[in-house]
């Protein structure tokens, strides 16, 4: 493997941050990426370079894998660290990274592809015989059928982004009242986040 030179690390704020200080304790240069609402954060003050990739919404930036193939290549990083969220659990981005001639700092894109989507990680474990916290696989737009699911789960249940991360993307729901609505925030949260509007239900563990 090539040695690892200067990063771009594909993310902002306080995960930024961890990243810098990693590198700089192992002597590698960095290249903060930030959105025109980020310009001044302290992540992007404290790399050695800085590029901006975009205007602040999310998939216009922090989402938008040409910008930061591009900002790669414009500053002659040789590696890319995508931090946690964002597009840290994207297998085509890491398939991407590796094909445009670029470390990725990370697990293989077949590894991410498989345990990055919580469902379809589920689903290799249920496989495997772990057990797991009952739920179910991608929700359908039929609420009718969703809360025929939730009343077999049991409430109060999470709805989660299949491809989610970082903490985002989870809302719990007390009561069939609150379904319809929290489905769909939170599927429009992860399309945000994400780039995936896909959103499955487990138990919620209250006191586990």
């Amino acid at each position: 493997m090539a040695k690892i030179e200067k990063v771009l690390i594909a993310n902002r704020g306080e995960i930024a941050l961890r990243i810098l200080r990693a590198c700089k304790e192992l002597g590698i240069k960095t290249v903060a990426v930030y959105s025109t609402a980020d310009r001044d954060l302290k992540h992007v003050k404290l790399a050695d370079e800085a590029i901006c990739i975009g205007p602040a919404p999310a998939k216009e930036s922090y989402l938008n894998i040409p910008s930061l193939i591009a900002a790669a290549e414009v500053t002659g990083a040789n590696a890319i660290h995508p931090g946690y969220g964002f597009l840290s659990e994207n297998a085509e981005f890491a398939e991407i990274v590796e094909r445009s001639g670029f470390i990725f700092i990370g697990p293989k894109s077949e590894t991410i592809r498989l345990m990055g989507d919580k469902v379809s990680a589920i689903e290799a474990m249920e496989a495997s015989g772990v057990p797991c916290v009952p739920g179910t696989g991608v929700l359908t737009d039929d609420m009718e059928e969703n809360k025929a699911l939730a009343r077999k789960i049991g409430y109060p249940v999470i709805i989660k982004a299949a491809g989610g991360g970082g903490g985002r993307g989870m809302r719990v729901v007390y009561n069939e009242e609150e379904l319809a609505d929290t489905i769909s925030l939170t599927s429009r949260e992860a399309d945000s986040f994400f780039n995936n509007p896909n959103v499955f239900m487990e138990k919620f563990l209250e006191n586990p």
